[in-house]
């Protein structure tokens, strides 16, 4: 049973490393090619400044309760 789940991942992971460059599209080599910040980076990116803005909160949160307790 490992081994077929091994397999299976394997076999997945390699269709997916090639699927990209399936659905790639040519580029006109007079143009510099455009690369928009879509949906998918702007919520990266916000995802990532919230992270960092709950941690920051929970560390200050914490000190404070540190500091009261003593």
């Amino acid at each position: 049973m490992k081994l077929k789940t091994l397999l299976t991942a394997a076999f997945i992971v390699c269709a997916l490393s090639y699927a990209p460059s399936l659905m790639a599209q040519p580029v006109d080599p007079g143009q510099d090619p455009d690369v928009p910040i879509d949906g998918g980076v702007s919520l990266l990116i916000a995802a990532g400044v919230a992270y960092g803005a709950k941690k920051a909160y929970d560390k200050r949160k914490k000190e404070q309760q540190d500091l009261g307790a003593k």
